[in-house]
């Protein structure tokens, strides 16, 4: 049970226990609010994602609140009476944000078969002379619905597989990953070489506060040569001048930039970042439909919905003082996992000030690792080769199944479980997940139990 917000700095005294291989664990000082002042302790369960960032001044918290109003309003095509909402498409993937982030959370993948593809987007490019370029029919985002008497660019399917593995004590276990085709293809088949890349929609939490962790951190903790020896060779994405950090391949620099290409790509909305929609020459009918205004999400719209991103609370722990949680602890740190996933940062400057300042514990880097070919998507972005991802935080994970109903993870939404997403490490994390499968049944249950308080 969360403690209350008063009886935390109690709580926060070091607490000692003996980890994995008799080394010390504790709950250190923050851990119990990993987004420092702004975290909320006031709601749990299916609404846990729902809260503002517990510091915010009055006006922003007005603000946040007629931000969710826009981030969960159904937008339309023009032209409609609701001209403040109308631009919708012509093509798109969703109506509104919450379509994919429902209640501000991690979205799953389709079952087996042609949709829908809720809340999972298909990335499109084909070769080209200086790397991946975007398919010269369909671009660089498949978008399944389209407005009415608009044909859809292509229909995407899914099927699924299954692969058996084995702990080292015996246990036996299965991982599953999906393949896509697409079929249907109104403007003609797509560019030769197609590559295709699935992306699963994340939980929206903290998403100011890892915004806020200065450039100079991230380049701190990359290693792109490996000097130190550890296996561990992390890289920023850059972007001009800035770092990128979100995305699943770290693709954008900030908050506005991430909005604004969801904006445009998965709902087919303009903004003053992505002024044009997403329609290639061949696309006709969508070059001919009419548009919600130029552009078609306002400034105060677009703002507001940026506001909101921001100042979405991270949930407290729960359980950080429980011994079971601590040996968990004690493993993740013991086998490796906290090389990539950096357990905590300081926030530094932030266009919300109370973000500022603040202790953290995302666990995440926030730079691409490789991760071998079972998780490789063969499609590199900016800097990031075709195995290299971002270090997801993991902040919040235990919450997924509350609020969004499953437990999938990774980019693709293939892991049923945290267990199958450490099995799918490769790359990089290879020794890691072989330490985790080498791990006795209690031990795994420790370290999972621990990622699940996150």
């Amino acid at each position: 049970m969360t403690p209350p917000r008063a009886a935390l700095p109690s709580l926060l005294a070091l607490v000692t226990l003996w980890g994995c291989g008799g080394r010390a664990v504790a709950v250190e000082d923050g851990e119990w609010l990993p987004g420092g002042d702004t975290t909320s302790t006031l709601l749990l369960g299916s609404n846990a994602f729902l809260m503002p960032a517990q510091n915010l001044d009055p006006a922003h918290e007005q603000d946040f609140y007629s931000g969710n109003s826009f981030f969960n309003a159904s937008w339309t095509e023009a032209p409609a009476s609701a001209e403040a909402r109308d631009g919708l498409g012509p093509l798109f993937n969703a109506r509104s944000c919450s379509g994919c982030h429902f209640k501000d959370g991690k979205a799953a993948p389709p079952d087996e078969g042609a949709g829908p593809f809720v809340g999972l987007l298909l990335r499109l490019s084909v070769p080209g002379a200086d790397g991946p370029t975007p398919d010269p029919s369909y671009g660089g985002q498949l978008q399944d619905q389209a407005n009415p008497n608009l044909p859809v660019e292509l229909t995407p399917s899914v099927s699924w597989h299954e692969q058996d593995g084995t702990f080292d004590d015996g246990t036996a276990y299965a991982l599953t990953w999906p393949t896509f085709t697409v079929s249907s293809p109104q403007h003609g088949p797509p560019g030769e070489g197609l590559m295709m890349s699935p992306r699963i929609a994340p939980h929206m939490v903290g998403l100011g506060l890892l915004e806020a962790i200065p450039e100079d951190r991230l380049i701190e903790l990359a290693d792109p040569q490996d000097q130190d020896g550890d296996g561990i060779s992390g890289r920023v994405q850059r972007h001009g001048e800035g770092v990128g950090r979100f995305g699943w391949k770290a693709d954008a620099v900030n908050v506005e930039a991430q909005v604004a290409g969801a904006f445009a790509g998965d709902m087919g909305l303009t903004s003053r970042l992505v002024p044009q929609d997403d329609c290639t020459a061949a696309q006709v009918e969508c070059l001919d439909e009419p548009n919600g205004g130029e552009p078609e999400v306002s400034d105060e719209i677009f703002d507001l919905v940026t506001l909101y991103s921001r100042a979405i609370a991270v949930p407290a722990r729960r359980a950080a003082d429980d011994e079971t949680v601590l040996n968990g602890k004690g493993l993740f740190n013991d086998i490796g996992c906290a090389a990539c996933h950096t357990p905590s940062h300081t926030t530094g400057a932030s266009p919300l000030p109370e973000l500022e300042g603040q202790h953290i514990w995302p666990y995440t880097d926030l730079l691409l690792h490789d991760m071998g070919e079972g998780l490789a998507d063969d499609r590199p972005l900016g800097e990031a080769s075709g195995q290299e991802w971002r270090t997801p935080p993991l902040w919040s994970l235990g919450l997924i199944a509350s609020v969004n109903g499953h437990t999938r993870f990774l980019h693709d939404g293939r892991a049923r479980s945290l267990e199958e997403a450490i099995l799918w490490h490769g790359g990089e994390a290879e020794a890691a997940q072989a330490e985790f499968v080498a791990l006795s049944a209690d031990e795994r249950a420790a370290l999972i139990l621990f990622l699940e308080d996150l």
